[in-house]
């Protein structure tokens, strides 16, 4: 179905979504001309309502939106835009024009568990996690106990810095075991889904 520019003056709304943790960053608005050019450049491109004029997000600041995906909603008069933002959003340097925080941070821990599961396939020589998968089930099993206790040490103590140290070892080795036992955080996460409903 062909979107729908006759309802609002030549316009339509289009929502800025970030691709990753579902975050609304913005809100803009699209003519015709507007539309293509995001289409066929994959950077969001607006209708400045008060330049009159195409702007690309990002064209002075280098903040750039990468679409990954765009959706016309029922009506065929809105758009969702899935993007990956270049920075804050927010011409006052935020990182969405809400006012809210975009972190990616967790979305690290789904990069982790490729690399890591990359590592078990190539097995590159030198390699710590390398080493880690050849030394088979039991040994990493008993890594990831080791760094149980170890973080349990330090949950005694004051030091946010080592505690987190810890924490994080414990997590790296946690994958690894998953990665070896051929499952993923994933999995982790509907098991934890269902106990929680």
């Amino acid at each position: 179905m062909a979107l729908d520019f006759t309802k609002e003056h030549g316009l339509v709304p289009a929502i800025i979504q970030d691709n990753s943790t579902d975050k609304v960053l913005m809100l803009g608005f699209m003519n015709e001309e507007a539309y293509q050019k995001t289409v066929s450049e994959k950077l969001v491109t607006f209708f400045s309502r008060t330049r009159k004029r195409l702007w690309t997000k990002g064209e002075e600041s280098g903040n750039f939106l990468e679409v990954v995906e765009i959706l016309e909603d029922c009506d065929n008069d809105t758009l969702l835009i899935k993007a990956r933002p270049r920075g804050p959003v927010c011409h006052t340097g935020a990182d969405t024009c809400f006012g809210e925080s975009n972190d990616h941070s967790i979305e690290f821990l789904g990069y982790l568990q490729q690399f890591i599961h990359q590592r078990r396939k190539e097995m590159p020589e030198g390699s710590y996690t390398t080493r880690l998968f050849q030394s088979g089930i039991n040994k990493m099993a008993q890594k990831v106990g080791e760094e149980a206790v170890e973080l349990v040490i330090e949950a005694k103590d004051d030091n946010e810095e080592l505690f987190l140290n810890e924490a994080a070892d414990l997590m790296y080795h946690y994958i690894v075991l998953l990665t070896a036992k051929g499952y993923g955080l994933g999995d982790i996460a509907r098991v934890l889904k269902s106990r929680h409903s």
